[in-house]
């Protein structure tokens, strides 16, 4: 009789009878074709486990064999440029031995174990090293140093360590004696748990914003390095295509994009996008500083949720060397929605619509991996969340969206109409919000302007005052409305169509610089000030209108390339002149 046998499979969840060898997270390999899955539940009469693969074929009583692990990734020097499963699978490799499809009980290995590296010690015999302590570096790609680290538990002395030179990733770089006399070898890898946070030395205060060269975010909205933000939407309004540009563009070191629960097609398209974009700041392809995980709507439902942790665990491994990270996990929603079918077929109570009442709890413990750290090796990093979650039909009130909210601070609510008519972004700046302000506020005054925040505020209260307005013209129209009114409608349909409206196609628009940012900002509220004054020495709003002025305005964003601002002061005098002109 076969030890730890199969007794019941319903789809990814297995029942093995009697078992008492197997501990909780436990890495297990489930029958004849050695399908990776996890411990999840233990009781004296049965042990459940959930399958990272398809469990099509599996047969009560195959063997359950157990690895005495939990489900771990491998560390090392070959992550960047990659593109993994949710289970840190090799696509590529995968797809070189087997076809397009994935072959259940694959076993490849997450690295290219015989690629050779250029490896730099900066340890020598004799040395005391500690846990995070960097010992070798590598070029990994063009734009990224890989920084090898002592592993966080161990510290002691070396013993022996190789020359500089050319070494695969399972070579023996180094040979350390801990405090009981026990010898370590040491390779370019690491092993590390993906449902454990790595260790850091301490949490720092959030002050530095990450720039995304998005005007809605960067002015209206802004995320801070180590922030987190949800960007909720219903279908079709754009979530996808927000992640893309803010990967394109912001200022993170390394960008990991997880699809979690994505359409093949889109995932395709994002391989296909991000391979022909060329990094804007060292010209160079984006993939030698992006780590892609694939985990599309038709692989096991499983494997989201491993998928969205193993993101997080790459993510603070390069953390770790010192670098700014920025994960997208595109979409939670569908994460939360695979905890539901485990949960169902856990049989377990249900809590609102159906999800797991522990559904808050796997979101807050998701988020709080975010954070602005001191490593364990005396550097700053940082890992950014920025998590699209799909509320159907675009129902905020709906438990992820409501759960999301409780744990990130910057909220981007995508508005259905706004996508419709065709303006992207599609963020509504009234649902929307921010609670990095007062955290980036000193960063502000000090390199950009304090003019920043206080043209920010300006234009927050005009669109604000706006809102309110509209609510009087749907009911009355807008010809009973004072010149001063009817001014802040119309100086509003500048903000919105020649501010918050980004072109990502145009050279121009695509990325706009902070300093951009901020004269556009001036001109827009100079053209308002000087409007209202006309007004009050009995101009009429119409006349200003019939000038083209405000025209003239929107189009700016177009027409003043991003190294040529000083094209902005012509601008005051285009102003001043059609005002001046159409004073009665």
């Amino acid at each position: 009789m076969v030890e730890n046998e199969i007794y019941s499979i319903n789809g990814p969840v297995v029942k093995v009878r009697n078992a008492t060898a197997f501990s909780m997270l436990e890495k297990v390999f489930v029958g004849n074709r050695k399908l990776m899955g996890e411990v999840i539940s233990v009781s004296r009469e049965f042990t459940t486990i959930q399958v990272y693969e398809s469990t099509t074929g599996l047969r009560p009583g195959e063997p359950v064999e157990g690895t005495g692990k939990p489900i771990s990734v491998t560390l090392g020097p070959g992550i960047l440029r990659n593109i993994f499963d949710g289970i840190e699978r090799p696509l590529k490799e995968i797809a070189r031995q087997s076809g397009a499809f994935i072959a259940t009980g694959s076993n490849v290995s997450p690295l290219d174990e015989e690629a050779r590296w250029n490896v730099t010690l900066l340890v020598k015999e004799g040395d005391l090293v500690k846990g995070g302590q960097i010992f070798a570096t590598i070029p990994e790609t063009d734009l990224i140093e890989h920084r090898c680290m002592i592993p966080p538990t161990l510290s002691g002395e070396v013993v022996h360590a190789a020359a500089d030179g050319s070494y695969r990733i399972h070579d023996e770089i180094l040979q350390v004696r801990d405090n009981k006399g026990k010898i370590h070898s040491l390779d370019l890898t690491q092993e590390w748990p993906i449902k454990q946070a790595r260790p850091i030395t301490k949490r720092l205060p959030i002050s530095v914003p990450l720039i995304t060269g998005q005007r809605i975010f960067d002015t209206l909205f802004p995320i801070a390095k180590g922030g987190t933000a949800a960007i909720p939407g219903g279908f079709g309004t754009g979530k996808t295509m927000t992640q893309h540009q803010l990967a394109k563009w912001c200022d993170a070191d390394i960008i990991v994009y997880v699809g979690c629960g994505e359409r093949g097609n889109e995932m395709t398209q994002v391989l296909e996008e991000f391979s022909e974009l060329i990094d804007p700041k060292s010209n160079r392809p984006l993939t030698d500083r992006t780590v892609l995980i694939a985990n599309t709507s038709n692989m096991p439902v499983a494997a989201r949720e491993a998928s969205i942790y193993t993101g997080l665990t790459l993510a603070e491994y390069y953390r770790d060397m010192g670098y700014h990270v920025a994960i997208m996990a595109d979409s939670t929603s569908r994460w939360a929605e695979a905890l539901r079918e485990i949960s169902g077929r856990l049989e377990e109570m249900p809590a609102e619509e159906g999800f797991p009442a522990y559904l808050p709890s796997r979101l807050s413990q998701f988020y709080e991996r975010a954070g602005y750290v001191e490593t364990l090796n005396d550097q700053k990093g940082s890992v950014s969340i920025i998590g699209a979650v799909s509320p159907q039909g675009n129902d905020f009130s709906e438990p992820v969206t409501q759960n999301t909210k409780r744990f990130v601070r910057c909220f981007w609510a995508l508005d259905k109409s706004l996508a419709y008519a065709r303006h992207y972004f599609a963020i509504n700046w009234n649902e929307s919000y921010s609670e990095y302000v007062s955290d980036l506020t000193r960063w502000y005054n000090r390199n950009v302007d304090p003019r920043f925040l206080r043209s920010r505020q300006e234009i927050m209260s005009l669109l604000a005052e706006e809102t309110k307005l509209m609510e009087i013209v749907k009911l009355i129209g807008s010809d009973v409305l004072p010149e001063d009114q009817k001014l802040i409608i119309e100086i509003c349909k500048v903000i919105r169509v020649g501010y918050l409206q980004q072109n990502a196609f145009h050279k121009e628009d695509t990325y706009v610089p902070l300093a951009k940012q901020l004269r556009m900002m001036d001109t827009i509220l100079y053209l308002y000030h000087r409007c209202k004054e006309a007004l009050s020495d009995g101009a009429l709003l119409r006349s200003i209108l019939s000038s083209g002025i405000f025209e003239t305005v929107t189009k700016m964003k177009y027409d003043v390339p991003n190294d040529h601002l000083e094209l902005f002061d012509d601008y005051v005098t285009k102003i001043d002149e059609a005002i001046n002109s159409h004073k009665e």
